[in-house]
This record gives C-alpha cells, structure tokens and sequence, in this order.
C-alpha cells in the first residue's frame, strides 16, 4: 500500500498548498518523468500541437487508466500531438504549480487543492472532472457494516491524520456530534479494521476495500459523496490564459482522453494491464487489484449524467454542490472564480459523436 499512503494528504490542501508557494521550476523537475511516447508527426492536414506535456497527480497506477490507453492507442496523435509526456505525481510534486509554471498543458487534482490556489492567486481554473463522485469512504467489515451516517454513533473509526479535516467537515454535514464517535488516530495499513480493533476505516472506495478483496476480506463502503459531502473529483486543472492562448490544443487533449476513458469503460481490464505491464512497470503493481480499482472508479466516471451529456462534463447542480462542500471545510469560493466548463461543451458540441454510452 505504499504507492497509495501519502495520496491523501496530496487530496487535501495541506500538503499540495504547500508545495504550491515553492519553486515552480523544482515541482516541474520533480513531476517531469522519461517515459515520454515519441510519435510520428501529425499528418493529414491535422493540426501539429508538438508535444503533450500532461502532469498527473499521483503515480502511475490504474488511477489514469484513460490516458494510458490513448497513450497507446495513439489517441493523441490523432488528435494533433507528436509526443506524449505523461508526467508522474507524487508527494513531492505539486500537480497545480506544475500548471501555473507552464510546464503542463493540463493537470488532475482536486477541488480543494486547486480552489485554494486560486485563493491564494493562482490563474489557474477547472475545466472538467474524470470522477463525478469524489472517492472518500468509511470501509467496514461485511459482517458488520456501517450504511448510513448515524451508525457511525458509538463506533470506533480509524482516521489518518491528512484525512482529520474531510472527516471533521463530513460530520458537520451530518450533524453528528464528533464526541459520539470515538476516532482512532491511524495511519494507511487498514490491519485494525481486519482485527476489529476498529468498527470502520477512512479510505477511498478504490483503494482499501479492493485491497482486502484480493486478501479474501469482504468489506462495505458507505460513500460520503453519498452523505451529505459530494463533490468532483480527478478534476482537469488549466492555466486560465490557456483558454485563449491554447484553447484548440487543450481540446485535443481532452478529445485523446475521452477516447481513451471511453475505452476503459468499456473494458476496465485494459487499463489496469497497461498500469502493471508498462507505466507503472517499476511499482509492482497487482494486474487483478488495478482491475478491481478499475472496474470501482468507472463506476464514478460513467454516470447517468456523463452518458447524456458526455464524459467529464459537470452539472450545474453538481457544481453547486461541490462548492458548498468546500464550504464546510472552510474553503470560500464563486463557481465562476473555480469552473469554466466552456470547452467541454464546444468539445461536445463540434464532437457529437464523442458522447457515445459512456
């Protein structure tokens, strides 16, 4: 679990807001990575945009299974580039400042992450979100499960420190009354749930509970999304000037994408073979838990909303939503100061065909 501890302190703003007041020249360095795809040249009277220079937020796991794909498949070639940089995150990098320097076209991150950027002056803005549901869960045990909320009353739930201020926020949604539950400091080995030393575990849907599968332990997922804190998540962060400056390169890139998430969603295995076999070759990586990971977060990119308006668009609602989530953990921002959802929708408006079933 190594390649997952530290991911969730890059979710929430302390660390990556850190990172983001440093030297963008060294958080570009740090992100920049060799496994950058040379392709043949654009041809055929499609535009030539060079080289595609795309900085992720994590290791290479399953977590960009889409990328990889279109990678692979040469989704971006079609699409205009001649290269392919697929830059690597990790707890050292800082996926939005790597953006804001220009060292990447575009970036993934996180509502709170780039919304307190923003605040703190960053042009930066969201364009798009490959989760509609941000993947935070309580994770029990199968023979005693916790479904709603109020059953965490009375229980003993295991919260790593990085995680403090999303479970203090979740219960302020709920109105529970953080001294009727009983948090056990933790940190990312979930061996005290298995034990029963704990009755829950604060994790991703994604990530624990499928590693336990694979162990032989069931487990249960209560979403907070789910409850009373939703919000987008794996979200497509852009220097603003790009809207204007590279608006048709930064379409290109996100077509390639949409192919590829496409791809993926159909078949959750591909992904998760590239992630073990060739990007992510060097974190020995488990093929059958990256396709169980796989198989969990196309259940949150392809939802009734995305199959009638298009992978990675974003309802008004749902913006709404995402901004009064962030609200609760004390971050106060405008939808407009955050989102601009403008080049999906010319994406899918020139592209109709783009939107398929996924």
């Amino acid at each position: 679990m190594t390649s997952y501890i530290n991911r969730r302190s890059l979710l929430r703003g302390g660390a990556g807001l850190a990172l983001f007041g440093a030297s963008a020249a060294v958080l570009a360095a740090c992100g920049d990575d060799d496994s950058s795809s040379p392709s043949s040249s654009a041809s055929g009277g499609t535009k030539d945009f060079g080289a595609l220079n795309y900085q992720l937020s994590w290791v290479k796991n399953v977590e960009f299974a889409g990328a990889y794909i279109a990678d692979t498949k040469g989704y971006y070639t079609a699409a205009g580039f001649s290269s392919v940089n697929l830059m690597a995150g990790g707890p050292n990098v800082s996926q939005d400042a790597v953006v804001a320097s220009g060292k990447a076209l575009l970036g993934i991150s996180s509502p709170d992450i780039t919304a307190a950027a923003v605040l703190k002056g960053a042009e930066l803005v969201i364009v798009g979100a490959q989760y509609q549901k941000n993947p935070f869960c309580i994770m029990s045990l199968a023979s005693a499960p916790i479904n709603s909320p109020a059953e965490l009353i009375g229980k003993k739930i295991g919260v790593q420190a990085t995680n403090e201020p999303v479970w203090n926020a979740f219960l302020k949604a709920n109105n529970i009354d953080p001294s009727k539950v009983t948090k056990v400091p933790a940190q990312f080995d979930p061996s005290p749930l298995v034990s029963k030393e704990v009755d829950g575990w604060f994790s991703f849907f994604t990530n624990e509970p499928n590693l336990l599968k694979t162990k032989g332990v069931d487990t249960a997922v209560m979403l907070l999304n789910d409850h009373g804190y939703p919000m987008v998540s794996e979200v497509y962060v852009v220097k603003k000037s790009t809207l204007t400056s590279d608006r048709d390169k930064l379409k290109a890139a996100i077509i390639g994408d949409i192919k590829g998430w496409t791809d993926s969603v159909a078949d959750p295995k591909v992904g998760a073979n590239l992630a073990a076999t060739k990007y992510g070759k060097d974190l020995g990586l488990d093929e059958a838990e990256q396709v169980l990971e796989s198989t969990a977060q196309n259940t949150v990119v392809s939802t009734d909303d995305t199959k009638k308006n298009g992978l990675f668009t974003i309802t008004d609602e749902l913006i709404e939503e995402t901004i009064k989530t962030l609200a609760l953990g004390g971050t106060t921002i405008t939808k407009e100061q955050l989102f601009d959802m403008s080049v999906l929708t010319e994406i899918y408006t020139e592209n109709p065909t783009l939107k398929g079933t996924s």
